[in-house]
């Protein structure tokens, strides 16, 4: 009985030890200090211009300046592009031009016309 109730103690302590290693660990773990995730959309202002559909076969670089999505080395691209083939046949031309895939079509399909 004196050997089962000094194990008893001796296993006590031993669990009090661990307790207290595992508390002590915790007064002092500092957490990893992370930054905040900021998360914004951002959309390209479309311009509310009045005068939208734009001709594409007469446009002007500022006209297709303002479709959105089109900035003004790809507004130059279309008109280098229509100076060398000719007036548009199509809205599906444009993808001939470099700077100018389906996605990208799509947008601004709805500011064109052929005219």
């Amino acid at each position: 009985m004196a050997n089962e109730t000094v194990q008893n103690r001796i296993l006590i302590g031993v669990a009090l030890l661990l307790a207290a290693a595992i508390i002590g660990y915790q007064a002092f773990f500092v957490p990893e200090i992370t930054r905040p995730v900021v998360v914004s959309v951002y959309s390209e202002p479309v311009s509310s211009r009045a005068d939208w559909p734009v001709p594409l076969n007469s446009a002007t670089l500022e006209e297709l300046d303002t479709l959105p999505g089109i900035g003004p080395v790809t507004a130059q691209a279309i008109l280098d592009y229509r100076e060398a083939n000719g007036p548009f046949s199509s809205l599906d031309e444009l993808t001939n031009v470099y700077g100018i895939g389906e996605k990208t079509l799509e947008k601004i399909r709805p500011y064109l016309v052929l005219s």
